[in-house]
């Protein structure tokens, strides 16, 4: 089983902090949020301690990208037990509460998401994984969210909804196309945000259709 006992107290302070910036926004801090918070004096000092960490194997970290910081799976499951540690996440027991989820593939244009042709399988995962109950997982195409530490091939978990807050990470139609953005809404309209300097922002014309399709509330990696 996966343990906390060999990390520094440093080492488990920092991997504390990042499971609580991923409960509480939905993305890992950047490295400058990381000194921040900690009173380092240079993000320097938080990046040696996340190599350290991903050494362990509790950290993932995608080159290039500020917020390229994944929980692995060993992570997770040392975290999970300790009391209070993630307030709200749901939590489960070996052998108990399995979600069956649809995963969903490329989606044609007009159709709903989880239209039976979208989906490409059903997958077993654990309830306690996610911060809030998925309805489904989407398969990501690109790498526009990279940024985020959502990265081509992942399987994102989205909870159905039709609104969401500012900031928050969303599966939305645009007219016929569905894509995974950041919503951002402003006095002079909305605009979809990718999380990728090589992406442009999506900034929604008048007249253009918007549905909000879901909210994105976990990742899984390597899952098939």
């Amino acid at each position: 089983m996966a343990s906390l006992t060999k990390l520094t107290p440093r080492q488990e302070e920092i991997l504390r902090l990042i499971a609580h910036s991923i409960e509480r926004s939905g993305y890992p801090p950047t490295r400058a949020e990381i000194a921040s918070e900690l009173g380092f004096r240079s993000a320097n000092a938080a990046e040696d301690h996340l190599h350290a960490l991903a050494r362990k194997g509790m950290l993932e970290l995608a080159s290039g990208t500020s917020r390229g910081i994944r929980l692995t799976a060993a992570a997770r499951q040392a975290l999970r037990p300790a009391p209070g540690l993630l307030p709200g996440t749901p939590r489960s027991l070996p052998g108990m509460e399995q979600l069956m989820l649809p995963l969903i593939g490329r989606v044609a244009a007009g159709h709903p998401i989880l239209a039976q042709e979208h989906v490409e399988a059903t997958l077993g995962v654990d309830a306690g994984l996610f911060r809030a109950r998925p309805d489904y997982l989407l398969k990501v195409r690109g790498s526009s969210m990279q940024g985020a530490g959502i990265l081509d091939g992942d399987l994102l978990a989205v909870r159905q909804a039709r609104d969401a807050v500012n900031g928050q990470i969303v599966v939305a139609r645009l007219d016929d196309e569905v894509t995974v953005k950041r919503l951002r809404r402003t006095a002079s309209g909305v605009e979809l945000l990718p999380e990728n300097p090589d992406f442009q922002p999506i900034v929604v014309r008048p007249g253009q259709a918007l549905a909000i399709e879901g909210i994105a509330v976990g990742l899984l990696r390597d899952a098939i």
